[in-house]
């Protein structure tokens, strides 16, 4: 337990009454287990609140990621500028979120949780203001720069919330659950945005954007700080009294925080087995995930003749895909938990058991990719490639939540984190390029062939939630980023209790 108690706090006179007590910290936490300002320990209703304004808040930012690719075709005409330039408006802003993984641990860090969603998004809804409001492409294309750079925070800060309210125990439950303000976020942008802007103009991509940003703001006004370490220093404020945290794992000087979150990362982008396999499965991922939002209005309306809201409807498949993973992701852990015994707090299953919805998911996106591929055309009913897109959707995100949610325990914290900032941006930077080019891929070489390449790479990523599953504890034990975490594949409890409290510290951070 040495190595646990070196993450929680050491305090200068007067002791607090928690720690007094000789409470233990809970584990995950550097506050007591007893502590009511535990985030673990609120009332459910104000942690599902704290959850919901986080939810709420990423929703809106990643509507608006989308949004702009609803008016794609009023920017080309207003702007006259050709679709490629156009689809600037959606690569720029998701080029500006890209920044989030690398700064968002150190405002969380330096102000607590609260006040970074609280400035984050009216700074981005003034800049999504400004982009409904653009005279120019070029102060069009800034204005979604900073939209996304501002919004990101908001994008990146739910984990660390939902990490301080619920139980690691259920870390595929609850990741799977935040990955849905994000994924129906973006689904739902073309759905709603379809007919507003066949009734209005693309200005209202923004317009309504920003109405949702200020619906959420309102909403959460009064959340909660969730963060531990603010909680501790506030309270110590309060009360008039020193206290003394152990270091935040992401860096106190200017050169701790770039080696954690930027030169690491580099690092272990070409030394780390494990990061490796993981950044590139989740880049292919979320490049063909966003290429969507162009392919699938421009291949509707090409091939089906389809409005602008007629393509939007399309996008249902999406959400319901969306759905439908977070039932499963549950519904395996649920399982695993019960079949190993890890329902309770003296015993952890190996983290590798993370990794089966990945693997379930790794075939849903190689069939959907060669489905939609060779299904989009004349010669099959609509419905076809549209449901194929919705199986993408699932599989993609029950992807993203077994690889994401297994990283999460991979390392003891530090590493951890700049593995995760290293992951983030590189698939969002993948995200941000794919769409620019898609539609010259499915006119060179049709879309059979153009999805083909991309089922064909999936192919290949296929085994990596297979190879970590086999061999990923191996991997991480001759890391240079690691500590001896696992006894014969299973957790003692004193290594699961260490362990879960280092990585509590970590997930908080983001």
């Amino acid at each position: 337990m040495d190595a646990a108690l070196h993450h929680s706090y050491i305090e200068s006179a007067p002791r607090e009454p928690e720690m007094e007590s000789g409470v233990p910290p809970s584990v995950g936490h550097i506050m007591g287990a007893d502590d009511p300002a535990n985030p673990q320990n609120f009332p459910f209703w104000r942690k599902v609140y704290a959850s919901a304004v986080a939810t709420v808040f990423a929703f809106a930012v990643a509507f608006g990621i989308t949004s702009l690719t609803v008016g794609i075709r009023g920017v080309m005409e207003e702007f006259s500028v050709s679709m490629t330039v156009a689809t600037l408006g959606l690569s720029l802003y998701l080029f500006g979120v890209a920044f989030a993984p690398i700064t968002a641990p150190h405002l969380s860090e330096k102000f607590g949780r609260s006040p970074v969603y609280l400035v984050s998004l009216p700074l981005f809804a003034i800049f999504t203001l400004g982009a409904g409001y653009s005279k120019s492409f070029d102060a069009l294309a800034a204005c979604r720069f900073f939209a996304g750079f501002f919004g990101g925070p908001c994008l990146v800060l739910i984990e660390g919330t939902f990490a301080d309210v619920w139980s690691a125990h259920v870390t595929v439950t609850y990741y799977s659950s935040l990955s849905l303000a994000s994924y129906i976020g973006a689904g739902c942008a073309p759905l709603v945005l379809g007919y507003i802007v066949s009734a209005e103009n693309w200005r209202w991509t923004q317009y309504v954007t920003l109405i949702i940003a200020v619906a959420a703001y309102l909403l959460g006004i009064g959340v909660p700080e969730t963060y531990p370490r603010e909680i501790l220093r506030s309270r110590a404020r309060r009360g008039g009294y020193e206290i003394n945290l152990a270091k935040a794992e992401s860096g106190v000087t200017l050169g701790e925080m770039a080696q954690t979150t930027l030169l690491t990362p580099l690092a272990m982008a070409v030394s780390e087995p494990v990061v490796i396999l993981v950044t590139l499965y989740l880049s292919l991922n979320f490049a063909v995930l966003f290429q969507w939002f162009i392919a699938v209005p421009a291949v509707l309306g090409l091939v089906y003749s389809f409005a602008l809201h007629q393509a939007g409807l399309a996008f249902i498949a999406a959400i319901v895909g969306a759905l439908a993973s977070t039932v499963t992701s549950s519904l395996i852990e649920s399982i695993t938990n019960r079949r190993s015994g890890r329902s309770n707090m003296t015993s952890m299953a190996p983290i590798e058991y993370r990794l089966i919805p990945a693997m379930v998911g790794s075939l849903g996106m190689v069939g959907s990719l060669f489905w939609i591929g060779f299904t989009a055309a004349p010669s099959f009913h609509y419905l076809i490639p549209i449901t194929g897109t919705g199986v993408y959707v699932w599989s993609s995100m029950s992807v993203l939540t077994g690889l994401v949610s297994y990283i999460f325990d991979a390392y003891p914290a530090k590493g951890t984190l700049s593995a995760l900032t290293l992951m983030a941006t590189t698939r969002i930077t993948f995200a941000a390029w794919l769409p620019l080019v898609i539609m010259q891929m499915i006119m060179g070489l049709q879309g059979k062939w153009a999805y083909s390449v991309f089922g064909f790479i999936a192919i290949t990523m296929m085994g990596v939630p297979v190879i970590l599953f086999l061999f990923g504890s191996g991997f991480r034990a001759r890391s240079r980023h690691s500590a001896p975490m696992m006894t014969n594949g299973k957790h003692t409890m004193d290594h699961h209790v260490d362990q879960e409290m280092e990585m509590g510290d970590v997930h908080r951070q983001r």
